[in-house]
């Protein structure tokens, strides 16, 4: 099993995230979506998966649009969640594990979506 994780792997569950980091990583919508999906799972779910959800959450799940979206995660959204230590991604089996230190963005997520359209 090969996963990849972040240099913020010595904190702890009950150290909080800096305000910057929460505010970045909530900044896009994609990743706003896929953390609000990880947050009513338990265990790993597959990045394709994730990546379906977002797709329908965005209201185009073609298979245009999702090769799209999931090249956005790869190169962009996962690198980001695993540096903040929110996110484990196993890249032999595909899978993406919400990690406790994402129950930080909790609160922020659910004031987020109070908001959305």
């Amino acid at each position: 099993m090969t996963t990849e994780t972040s240099n913020a792997e010595s904190r702890t569950g009950t150290d909080s995230l800096p305000a910057n980091t929460i505010f970045e990583l909530l900044l896009d919508d994609q990743r706003r979506d896929a953390l609000q999906y990880l947050s009513g799972k338990v265990g790993a779910v597959a990045l394709e998966d994730l990546v379906a959800q977002v797709a329908l959450r965005d209201g185009e799940a073609s298979g245009t649009r999702v090769d799209a979206i999931t090249a956005g995660f790869r190169h962009n959204h996962l690198p980001k969640l695993i540096d903040a230590a929110v996110v484990r991604y196993d890249t032999d089996a595909g899978t993406v594990e919400r990690r406790p230190e994402a129950a930080a963005l909790d609160p922020f997520l659910q004031l987020a979506r109070r908001y959305e359209p």
